[in-house]
């Protein structure tokens, strides 16, 4: 990640921060307050995703003026040159935005985008922001890739013109997809590799899943390495050591998934076995006892 002042003399106006996170698609995640200030005319290599959390932007696209602000999603294509400025009336803005791999879209959507740059389609914006949440709060890339398979898919409805209605979820298709979870749940799983396994695209993965078993793929990984971290700490592991051991990316990764699964930590969780074992030490194996 970067994080940097756009202009030291706008310290604390113009920020900007950077990251490229794991998860296949995603070039790079781009947050920024902006305050009096204006792109030059360039292009990308990306596909650019971009909404508008403050004020309002002004861009020009292939020499046509548009512009962004509230519940729109702008979409610019790769190698179509544009700018960027706070639009009449605003001094800044605040924008997060997804740079996605140039073959993320058909390159047949170019022309699509350029005409139809600017989507109103709240459901869809509120789908991006919570993505960025993910991204910001966490390493696991399985949520993140299931959300942006969505958004892709409903972005694409959006250029092409054309309904083309979700085929219907497979039972079938959810009980092997929750086999392949279960034969690497310590592992980095990806959706794009599950889908090429089972030949169906993500999306579709991520529906007939969800509506089988009521939770997503990603919420279904986290749940059984939580129960597969409280298995191990029973038995004495330590929880520095079960936290990667089952799967999660960290320490932090691990405590905040354990916390919201038994409203306590992985260190308490341990803890408390420890004391529940010297407490009963008088039924520890070898040592005498009897009942009264």
């Amino acid at each position: 990640m970067y994080d940097l002042d756009v202009d030291a003399e706008l310290r604390g106006c113009c920020h900007v921060e950077a990251w490229a996170p794991q998860v296949p698609g995603i070039r790079e995640v781009f947050h920024a307050r902006l305050v009096d200030y204006a792109y030059p005319p360039h292009c990308h290599e990306t596909w650019a995703v971009l909404i508008i959390d403050e004020g309002a932007i002004r861009y020009d696209l292939d020499r046509r003026r548009c512009g962004a602000a509230g519940q729109a999603v702008a979409i610019l294509p790769p190698g179509v040159t544009h700018d960027g400025r706070p639009a009449p009336g605003a001094s800044g803005f605040r924008k997060r935005e997804l740079y996605l791999d140039r073959t993320f879209f058909p390159a047949g959507l170019t022309g699509a985008a350029v005409d139809h740059t600017s989507l109103s389609d709240p459901p869809l914006r509120a789908a991006i922001s919570q993505l960025h949440d993910c991204l910001l709060q966490d390493a696991e890339s399985l949520d993140a890739e299931a959300r942006l398979a969505l958004i892709g898919e409903r972005i694409t409805g959006h250029l092409t013109r054309t309904p083309h209605p979700a085929p219907s979820p497979e039972p079938g298709i959810a009980w092997q997809l929750q086999q392949l979870l279960d034969d690497h749940i310590t592992s980095q799983v990806g959706l794009a590799w599950a889908a090429a396994t089972l030949d169906r695209s993500v999306p579709h993965l991520v529906r007939s899943f969800t509506r089988q078993f009521g939770l997503s793929p990603h919420a279904y990984v986290i749940g059984r390495r939580i129960d597969a971290a409280r298995c191990l700490m029973l038995r004495g592991a330590a929880p520095a050591d079960v936290a990667t051991a089952v799967g999660f990316y960290d320490q932090a990764h691990f405590t905040r998934h354990f916390k919201r699964h038994t409203a306590t930590t992985p260190a308490s969780y341990a803890r408390s076995h420890a004391t529940r074992r010297v407490s009963s030490g008088a039924h520890a194996p070898g040592r005498p006892h009897s009942l009264r």
